[in-house]
């Protein structure tokens, strides 16, 4: 190892620093020689340590860390739905802002600048203010991978305190009443449809996804790929009957068959699942007065619906799929509003939104015509 003075073509004084490692002469040049001497002495105290290779550890930026360290060799076991979402997030989000700066540099300073940056961005632009807390979450397990494999000595996303998040909306779920006018002004496919996840409470991917083996006498079988858990949901006798007829209407198709599939016989595509919330959705909200709707939202409908027959707070998560501390943070507000009045079973209050609508026999509606989805 030696320091030396060198002089630059236009007249500027710097210090090198040579030594030798694997093999390969090295060099590091410093502006000064006392910062030169330092990293002399940091050099000569890694090679007693044996620990010399370490000097280079996060040198390398977060995108090329990303793509060709963290995503090939961290992300196989997600679900393809996630690994989406992680790609959008990381391609959107933290991508453009910090992919460029070495891991070594990613400071606690550096992230939460980012952080305020992107929170002010998106108060201007009236929405992504939970997407930046997403990606400030993921940006934290890329680090932490970092960290484990050596290349950061720590994982600054830790130091930043988070931004709190937007107080949402109370959720307010569609009455049966709305839920069969929307059901009322569909096509068979797409009535069974929305019958799915107003009365069973499934997800729109779930639905999707779903196979004829999966529906049982008094059970349907949800493979969630969100959670990567098993659940089985209740199964109204009015959905069964539905559910039945719609089968007999798509000719008896095999039990591992989708219930709802494309017109290939496949899953709907993304495009295909767009297009048709946009169009066959959005008509029934429209022929049932409502302003605003999404497929998800309807599974608040079935979680009203058990709510209403006194179902507590644990059967009700595990029926949707998730905690009993979620449940009670998004529906409190409706466990409050049934307190003291009568239960109210879940095939009672569809009989009842029902007598308002009569439904048109599946098996003697014309078959689903070929579309979007």
């Amino acid at each position: 190892m030696s320091v030396e003075k060198v002089r630059r073509k236009d007249g500027q004084v710097v210090w090198r620093v040579r030594w030798r490692e694997a093999g390969h002469n090295r060099s590091h040049t410093l502006s000064t020689r006392r910062d030169a001497a330092d990293f002399d002495a940091e050099l000569r105290r890694h090679r007693r340590a044996g620990t010399l290779a370490q000097l280079d550890a996060g040198t390398e930026t977060l995108e090329e860390y990303v793509t060709g360290t963290w995503w090939p060799g961290h992300t196989g076991h997600l679900a393809a739905s996630t690994r989406v979402r992680y790609a959008e997030l990381y391609d959107n989000q933290i991508s453009p802002f910090l992919g460029a700066i070495p891991l070594r540099d990613l400071s606690a300073d550096v992230i939460g600048r980012w952080q305020t940056d992107r929170l002010a961005a998106v108060r201007r632009v009236g929405r992504g203010h939970e997407q930046t807390l997403k990606a400030l979450t993921l940006l934290g397990a890329i680090l932490q991978q970092a960290l484990e494999g050596g290349r950061i000595g720590a994982n600054p996303q830790r130091m930043v305190r988070k931004a709190r998040r937007l107080k949402k909306p109370e959720v307010r779920p569609l009455a049966p009443s709305k839920i069969e006018a929307m059901r009322a002004a569909s096509s068979p496919r797409d009535r069974t449809l929305i019958g799915v996840l107003a009365y069973a409470g499934l997800r729109p991917g779930e639905a999707l996804a779903l196979r004829w083996r999966h529906v049982q006498d008094r059970t349907i079988v949800v493979d969630a790929s969100k959670t990567g858990e098993r659940r089985s949901v209740r199964l109204l006798g009015s959905l069964a009957t539905e559910l039945a007829e719609w089968r007999m209407a798509s000719g008896r198709p095999a039990d591992a068959a989708l219930v709802f599939p494309s017109r290939e016989g496949e899953v709907w595509s993304k495009h295909a699942y767009q297009s048709w919330r946009r169009r066959s959705f959005g008509r029934a909200c429209k022929a049932a007065d409502i302003e605003q709707a999404t497929p998800y939202t309807l599974r608040h409908s079935f979680c009203s619906l058990l709510l209403a027959e006194g179902r507590s707070v644990i059967y009700v998560a595990r029926q949707l799929g998730h905690s009993a501390r979620l449940t009670l943070g998004t529906y409190g507000h409706v466990i409050e509003e049934l307190d003291g009045t009568v239960p109210v079973t879940a095939e009672a209050a569809i009989r009842a939104a029902r007598e308002a609508h009569v439904p048109v026999s599946y098996l003697s509606a014309t078959q689903e015509p070929s579309g979007a989805g």
